[in-house]
């Protein structure tokens, strides 16, 4: 694993079960950004497949496997490991339910964290060189609850995994208080201001895309 050689590419995995709203949009200028930079881009969404997360058997931690950075499991994640076991880059992005990822996205990062991970003090991971990652969060919270929410301490875990990969950068992204509904009127919400909403997706929602795209260039560069 250590020495294969990498694809310029940059796969995107959508973590949420919407496919058209702000975290696939995102991800969808995300890898954009990705493209203007020559790199070949894949979206996969996370809730079209059928996996669960690890199942704790232990065979990529075994003598004669641990360096082949394989899960032993095989359902629908296992194409879309093999897929990021070649590629430069991915970025990840998931709305935050009750203050977490999505479990797809959860059960997600323990498979392709673990395989890569080594029980090894003098070397964290398998991979001399891990991809660039991304993590992009979408959420309903305004910006200034990040921290009383402890959102920060979500954060700083997924920085700490994803470096033992040695990858050559990470990054985060959050975009906070967007729109939940496409109509208001349809669900009882009272303690949402939906002409707040909207204000915010049409000031703010355009400066996270712009973000978004930076970052992809950026994954693919490997910077």
């Amino acid at each position: 694993m250590a020495s294969e050689t990498r694809t310029h590419r940059v796969v995107g995995i959508n973590g949420g079960p919407r496919k058209n709203w702000n975290t696939a949009r995102l991800l969808e200028e995300a890898l954009c950004g990705s493209a203007s930079q020559g790199a070949a881009t894949e979206l996969v969404h996370l809730y079209d497949l059928d996996f669960k997360g690890c199942r704790s058997c232990f065979h990529c931690k075994t003598r004669e496997n641990y360096l082949n950075g394989r899960c032993a499991q095989r359902d629908g994640l296992s194409p879309v490991l093999e897929l990021l076991a070649g590629s430069t880059a991915l970025v990840m992005g998931s709305p935050i339910y009750l203050a977490d990822v999505t479990g797809a996205l959860r059960s997600f990062i323990e498979r392709f964290v673990f395989i890569n991970l080594a029980y090894d003090q003098a070397s964290p991971s398998v991979l001399e060189k891990g991809p660039s990652v991304g993590l992009i969060y979408t959420m309903n919270i305004p910006r200034e609850s990040l921290g009383p929410f402890g959102y920060s301490v979500l954060f700083k875990s997924h920085l700490d995994f994803f470096s033992r990969l040695n990858g050559p950068t990470i990054e985060q992204l959050a975009s906070c208080d967007t729109l939940q509904f496409d109509d208001y009127s349809r669900f009882h919400a009272p303690m949402f201001d939906e002409a707040h909403k909207r204000e915010v997706r049409e000031r703010r929602f355009p400066e996270d895309l712009a973000q978004a795209f930076g970052m992809g260039v950026r994954l693919a560069a490997g910077e």
